[in-house]
């Protein structure tokens, strides 16, 4: 609805629809998910069940939404929303994890403990020397994702087969600047998904990085190695077979 919305104000700044249709739209548009999944059983498409609950919350200005657009305007256009507004989240918290390991390392810039190669004893090296390394990769990461966040930032508004065969360009790259995002500077019917590609595997890195760290935490902490433990407060229970043990 927010992109349809953005696309009903394009129009009017171009001057295919009234202000005062404009307005009526930007006012009362509105969608009920029962209704949706109604009019989906009958018309087996997502959209038009979609749009038509739009429909029926407007009056004859409804003709203007969705005008010249195709399935793929609207939908890949919000899914860049939907994903831009999902990674800000992940790079606050990818943000708040370097700002801990770079604390901790610092922290442990000189605290001995046993180096391995091969998980077998090795010269000494410092604890915080590997939450660095850590940091290192986190820090990686966090450039990939950022990259990312540009590369899937893009809307499409340029109907069916990508050709601006029923809107002008300008149409496209006045919804994208409503929206915050970048146009897509060539597309057919979608957004191509190597955008999409890139970020799942910008994700799937930092998720193996952070799964690196906690098996490394996990390892230090078994009763064989024990180089490093979680805080145990006074009354805390580690197992409710066993509550004397630490489990971290």
């Amino acid at each position: 609805l927010e992109v349809e919305k953005s696309v009903v104000k394009a129009w009017s700044r171009l001057g295919l629809i009234s202000d005062q249709d404009c307005n009526k739209i930007l006012k009362n548009a509105s969608f009920r998910i029962d209704e949706i999944e109604k009019i989906e059983k009958e018309t087996k498409h997502d959209v038009i069940a979609f749009l038509t609950s739009v429909a029926n919350s407007l009056k004859e200005e409804s003709r203007w939404v969705h005008y010249g657009l195709t399935s793929s305007d609207c939908i890949d256009t919000a899914v860049a929303l939907q994903i831009r507004r999902s990674l800000k989240i992940v790079i606050k918290d990818v943000k708040r994890l370097l700002k801990i390991l770079k604390r901790r390392a610092n922290e442990h810039k000189y605290t001995l403990m046993v180096g391995r190669s091969h998980g077998i004893h090795g010269e000494p090296i410092t604890f915080g020397l590997v939450v660095a390394i850590w940091y290192e990769e986190i820090k990686r990461s966090l450039k990939n994702i950022k990259h990312s966040l540009k590369v899937v930032s893009v809307g499409k508004i340029s109907g069916a087969m990508g050709n601006f065969a029923h809107i002008p360009l300008k149409l496209e790259e006045l919804v994208c600047e409503d929206l915050g995002l970048s146009f897509d500077p060539i597309s057919n019917q979608i957004v191509q998904r190597d955008r999409y590609a890139s970020l799942m595997n910008d994700l799937a890195l930092l998720a193996s990085s952070c799964e690196k760290i906690a098996v490394a935490i996990r390892h230090l902490q078994r009763t064989e190695v024990y180089e490093a433990q979680e805080y145990f407060s006074k009354g805390q229970k580690g197992s409710s077979a066993m509550p004397h043990k630490s489990n971290p």
